[in-house]
């Protein structure tokens, strides 16, 4: 049994993924084998969590995932435990393998209640109500059971995934059960990791239930794990120079908007870039940064003409004719181009630009928040937020780009329709300018020739993992700032790449 974090990446699965799974093994063994393993996993991890703890409430529901709660109480009645089972749904409608896992139940002296006693006490509560077969919103009993659960002060142990959670996109079902650890079965799934699923799931555990690797699908998604990105760099030579590491440019920062420009400018030093151009539109731009003086300030149309071995274009750089016509310049360099903000709502409002982005042959990577994806899309922010996943996939194959769809449980998409989600981050991540650094970040890396899909994964991942490591310290979520998490981020590379020689 795997327990977050998971450092390694994890393949992700989708529903029906998981359903295929579920009938080769079918095929292999008996049905209820699978079920008996999943509750028997269930009833350990209880014990394990919960151990001087014995009155456990068991909620389960009217499908597969009420059978694993069945056989999870089941067994920890026999371990001793005070069980109440609460079951609902209609017994006689109950799957062969549920109304097994009842029937066994009964056999072992349970019994079964169709509401939650208003006078009991529970050291834990283990929520098999719904799994990821759930595709509509929770209603009536159901809903009020949700409810009274996420009232009660009691820790929460989750199967599968939490009851009202949509397993494919993080989003609740009108409702959904708020977990302390959720055992998910067989492989990870998405809605775990983004949107609203990180708040709902509490700490994740897996159990694989001993099925064979021949059953499992390489697939389409993973998981980004924090021992592969950290591997992407490797220690410099002690003859390196500033030529070997990356000349990095930055466009945009017109009038009032600056600030956007220069964070950008200056997290791409701070993560190794050899030099930094930083090209203002604003026309009273200062000359020098006197809180970086080693960026390199020019306008922007030296900086085009520069040899460079990548570009970000966006942040701060406004929507003027200007603007229209470097982000068209930019589109048809051969620079490896980071595009974020202002240039995402070029894009998203010009067809031409985006004909210009589909032919390119150099990488191209968008950071789109939801609003500005959704623009990209012509649809609303509410949208991509239902299906991030399915959302950032259609924009990187439409745009030929490498798709980075900022929020919780960042959504990273290539062209060839392969994804990943990132663990990494809080809500300290949510101020103003912390997209402004991440494309500094990635550009960063790309100057130091990592591939643009490994420039992408580590910048994001290690984005959100300096945000954690400030939290860990002391410091946010509430307030953190920009800089602060450039400067973590810069600590954590070094020690990634050093070890203790260093960091």
């Amino acid at each position: 049994m795997l327990v977050a974090n998971f450092t390694n990446s994890q393949p992700l699965y989708r529903s029906h993924d998981i359903r295929s799974i579920e009938q080769a093994a079918a095929a292999l063994s008996p049905s209820p084998a699978l079920m008996e393993r999943a509750g028997k996993a269930a009833a350990e991890l209880a014990r394990q969590l919960f151990d001087n703890h014995y009155a456990v409430l068991v909620l389960a529901g009217p499908g597969n995932n009420g059978g694993d709660a069945l056989v999870a109480a089941r067994h920890l009645k026999e371990r001793w435990y005070q069980v109440t089972v609460v079951l609902a749904g209609d017994p006689k409608k109950l799957p062969r393998d549920a109304a097994l896992a009842l029937q066994a139940w009964r056999e072992g002296g349970g019994d079964i209640l169709s509401s939650i006693p208003t006078d009991g006490h529970w050291d834990l509560v283990l929520d098999g109500l719904f799994g990821i077969g759930l595709e509509r919103d929770l209603s009536g009993m159901y809903l009020e059971l949700v409810k009274q659960v996420n009232r009660m002060e009691t820790p929460v142990l989750s199967l599968d995934i939490p009851s009202g959670l949509d397993s494919e996109t993080g989003q609740p079902f009108r409702a959904a059960v708020r977990a302390d650890h959720t055992l998910t079965f067989i492989g990870l799934k998405p809605g775990l990791f983004t949107a609203y699923g990180p708040d709902y799931c509490g700490r994740i555990h897996l159990a694989t239930l001993d099925l064979s690797l021949d059953l499992l699908p390489p697939g389409k998604g993973h998981l980004i794990g924090s021992s592969d990105v950290a591997s992407y760099l490797k220690p410099r030579p002690r003859n390196s120079h500033k030529g070997m590491l990356g000349s990095v440019g930055v466009l945009g920062g017109t009038e009032s908007m600056t600030g956007a420009a220069f964070m950008a400018a200056r997290s791409a030093l701070l993560l190794g870039a050899g030099r930094v151009y930083l090209g203002l539109l604003a026309e009273n731009a200062p000359s020098v940064d006197f809180l970086q003086p080693e960026l390199m300030l020019c306008n922007p149309d030296q900086l085009l003409e520069m040899d460079l071995d990548c570009l970000v274009i966006g942040p701060g750089l406004g929507q003027s004719a200007p603007a229209l016509g470097y982000l068209e310049r930019a589109l048809k360099s051969d620079l490896k181009l980071v595009i974020d903000a202002d240039a995402l709502n070029l894009l998203g409002s010009h067809a031409e630009l985006q004909s210009l982005l589909k032919t390119r042959t150099a990488a191209s990577i968008l950071t789109p928040h939801p609003a500005e994806a959704g623009r990209l899309l012509n649809c609303s922010n509410h949208e991509i937020q239902q299906d991030r996943i399915g959302s950032a996939q259609v924009l990187a194959s439409r745009l030929n780009s490498l798709l980075v769809l900022k929020g919780a449980g960042t959504v990273c998409a290539w062209p060839d329709e392969t994804w990943h989600i990132n663990p990494s981050g809080n809500a300290g991540l949510s101020s103003a300018g912390m997209g402004d650094i991440l494309c500094g970040m990635i550009a960063a890396l790309l100057g130091q020739r990592l591939t643009a899909e490994r420039a992408t994964l580590l910048a994001v991942y290690l984005h959100g993992r300096a945000a954690d490591e400030l939290v860990k310290n002391g410091t946010g979520p509430i307030g953190l700032t920009t800089s602060e998490v450039a400067i973590m981020a810069r600590t954590l590379l070094n020690r990634w790449v050093y070890g203790d020689a260093v960091a």
